[in-house]
């Protein structure tokens, strides 16, 4: 039997807290620590990391091989070269398509080949699960088009960005899907004190992560008191098989958002520390089954 592999969990936001879980329940895994910035800052934050070594180093953790990298999507360019250049593979969930994307993988690619390591981006739903998905999608039917449609839900990535803006104290931006991949955002902001809901709304308007989609900014008392982490998508595809037409594929799933994340993120670390060669993966250039534990032959005979 191999050894369990070491993991650290970097940040203890909504992603950290449940790769904390899903690194509990993997049977190969074994959890080192959780690094952060700071030390435990609540009552119940003490509770949930009782017996778990926190640290603001991963240093101090000893040997870890993979650490699931839990921040926000912009810290990722910064973050995943060190860990890679102190020996351990990384696994991200980096979630802006597009040239953005392409980068950090090129990016991360030399460091990782530089360091002996492996790093898997944008390893969330999507991008990640749903990428593979398309990708099967157009293996299936070559000729055609899809079309994905995200929520109606929470997308964290953008509630981070929103929350970050001047005079934002907390933020919560909702997927509305509007049909054949159109989608609106509707952003609520609990706003600092004196600050202008005009200035908030033309900030977020601004940002790469909502111009190109229909964006309404809403100022609410509580963002507590109208959160649901609860998100989905509708993948759809109609397209052409060799010559025949009229070929027709959907996924649906409805999913606590930073659930199935960090769940996927475990799941790529495996691939990235028993399967890979040193570089940069995203999840479609990654065979599924790397990312289970057991043997080939058992899996194989499994689900094949």
């Amino acid at each position: 039997m191999m050894n369990a592999l070491r993991i650290a969990v970097v940040g203890y936001g909504n992603i950290g807290r449940y790769a904390v879980e899903a690194v509990a329940a993997a049977p190969d895994m074994e959890l080192a620590g959780v690094v952060r910035r700071s030390a435990v800052t609540s009552a119940e934050e003490a509770k949930q990391l009782a017996d778990i070594p926190v640290v603001t180093d991963v240093g101090q953790l000893g040997q870890v091989d993979v650490a699931i990298l839990c921040g926000p999507t912009r810290s990722i360019p910064e973050t995943a070269p060190q860990y890679l250049a102190r020996g351990i593979h990384t696994v991200d969930s980096y979630d802006i398509h597009g040239e953005s994307l392409w980068r950090l993988r090129a990016d991360l690619d030399a460091v990782g080949k530089k360091h002996g390591r492996v790093a898997v981006v944008a390893a969330g739903w999507d991008p990640g699960s749903d990428s593979l998905l398309r990708a099967l999608f157009l293996a299936m039917a070559p000729k055609g088009i899809t079309y994905t449609n995200f929520g109606p839900g929470m997308s964290m990535g953008h509630s981070v960005c929103a929350k970050g803006k001047p005079g934002v104290r907390d933020a919560l931006s909702m997927t509305i899907p509007t049909g054949t991949g159109v989608h609106r955002r509707m952003v609520y902001v609990e706003l600092e004190a004196n600050a202008d809901l005009a200035d908030v709304t033309a900030a977020i308007k601004a940002d790469p992560y909502f111009a190109h989609d229909d964006t309404r900014v809403f100022a609410v008392s509580s963002i507590d008191d109208i959160k649901d982490m609860g998100h989905g998508v509708q993948m759809e595809r109609k397209g052409v098989s060799g010559a025949t037409h009229n070929q027709l594929f959907e996924f649906r799933m409805t999913i606590n958002n930073p659930a199935l994340t960090s769940q996927i993120m475990v799941s790529a670390a495996r691939a990235a520390a028993r399967h890979l060669q040193p570089g940069a993966y995203t999840l479609p250039e990654i065979a599924p089954m790397d990312m289970l534990p057991g043997d080939r032959e058992t899996l194989v005979k499994t689900l094949i």
